[in-house]
């Protein structure tokens, strides 16, 4: 297939791809391929089984660290209880932002799937090409009157819009800080957009800014007031941990300060390369592997004693969505940023060009991370993002070149990544 040239100029070409950045700085580690020794297929429920979400909740994950002998089995997931999990698909992951967003939403409704993640990138071209003039970012009038238009294609579509993303680089900065006013001025033009637009969830990622507080407690008093900023219109926030995250990379980190936050509208948006490109993969590595933590059995049975402990105290109704993607490893090891202030740090690089979906060339165990998620009763949407550049990063791939069968090909990847989990396989490797 070939793609329509955009009619966007070179100067909003350039704001698209600068927020196109930001968007893809919401993701970050990739997986290393464990060749060796697969990851056991039995994670979870070793202890006592908690009886009460509330229980969940107050449960304090003090374990001690696991032995070789530490084993975690997993009760059995009921295939029927997967056959009404809802599937959505992030436009940024279709398509580049060339790609006229009338065409990602057609391509995304023939493959099956019943919802979007609608891509503030996108949003902005498509504004752009709506109103025959470049848009800016805070124009949020412009923005308004073409998410209204988007709206209705999507209704054409029959496809919802689960939510706006990627809202970034929000929390902890100073007090009175110019960097303060903009985080709050943003998040109030963006909740203008996700009433015109017609959806009750904004995505915000655990910030990948230097130069903020490094104390929960501020982080959740800044999610806490967004939250309730958003809780004036009945709109919910889903925050995600970015495994390259300055002070909150990891799906424990973000639990604890959405705890703190203690507002009933902020839950979690979990991801299978989130959670497992921050525990267990390291694009910097020849090996693709996190080297630190000894040997690779050590990897895995730190992954594995993760995984249990996200079973076991995250509440499922505290889960907004589970984002689905896998990833290749680098050819090269991708060299760690000396300055994170200027350039991407390593791990937002490889999340941003090396992410395909499930089965297709990965090498991350998405599925233990997936059933995982599925064990604390979470039966809500499973949302593809995906950034599929191929092994080499360089974007030569169906998610450019064929989109309408890129997108056949993830809900495929969907329906398996589904009976592996019940079945309880192990790696998601392509066959």
């Amino acid at each position: 297939m070939v793609l329509a040239k955009s009619s966007c100029s070179n100067e909003l070409k350039a704001v698209v791809s600068r927020h196109a950045r930001i968007a893809y700085r919401a993701y970050d580690d990739v997986f290393a391929k464990a060749k060796q020794r697969p990851l056991p297929t039995t994670l979870c429920h070793s202890t006592p089984v908690l009886n009460s979400d509330k229980e969940k909740q107050q449960h304090t994950p003090n374990e001690p660290e696991p032995s070789s002998a530490t084993s975690y089995h997993m009760a059995p997931i009921a295939k029927e209880s997967l056959s009404t999990i809802p599937t959505s698909f992030a436009t940024v992951s279709v398509g580049t932002s060339d790609t006229p967003l009338p065409d990602k939403l057609s391509a995304i409704s023939k493959a099956g799937f019943q919802a979007i993640e609608l891509g503030f990138p996108d949003l902005l071209s498509f504004a752009s090409t709506f109103h025959k003039k470049e848009i800016q970012e805070n124009d949020y009038d412009s923005l308004c009157s073409a998410g209204q238009e988007v709206k209705k294609l999507c209704e054409q579509n029959k496809l919802q819009i689960l939510m706006l993303q990627p809202f970034s680089n929000f929390e902890g900065w100073p007090e009175g800080s110019d960097e303060r006013k903009d985080a709050f001025e943003r998040a109030r033009g963006w909740i203008k957009i996700m009433g015109a637009v017609g959806t009750d969830m904004l995505q915000v990622g655990s910030t990948d800014s230097v130069g903020i507080s490094t104390d929960f407690k501020v982080l959740a008093s800044d999610l806490r007031e967004l939250a309730d900023l958003l809780a004036e219109h009945n709109y919910r926030l889903a925050y995600e941990n970015w495994c390259w995250a300055t002070v909150a990379p990891t799906w424990k980190e973000v639990w604890e300060i959405v705890q703190l936050v203690d507002r009933p509208n902020i839950g979690l948006c979990l991801d299978t390369f989130q959670t497992a490109g921050g525990e267990y993969g390291d694009p910097t590595t020849p090996s693709g592997l996190i080297s630190h933590q000894g040997t690779q059995h050590k990897l895995h049975m730190n992954l594995e004693h993760s995984l249990h402990r996200l079973t076991q105290s995250i509440p499922a109704e505290k889960i907004y969505l589970l984002q689905i993607s896998d990833a290749y490893k680098p050819l090269t090891p991708i060299p760690e940023t000396q300055n994170p202030k200027e350039d991407t740090r390593a791990r937002g690089k490889w999340s941003h060009d090396y992410r395909p979906y499930p089965f297709n060339g990965g090498y991350l165990p998405v599925v233990e991370v997936a059933r995982a998620v599925l064990g604390t009763g979470f039966r809500g949407w499973f949302s593809m993002e995906v950034f599929d550049g191929g092994e080499d990063g360089k974007w030569e791939t169906q998610s450019v070149k064929d989109i309408e069968g890129f997108c056949k090909g993830a809900m495929e990847s969907h329906k398996k990544l589904l009976e592996e989990c019940a079945s309880g396989n192990g790696t998601a490797k392509k066959g």
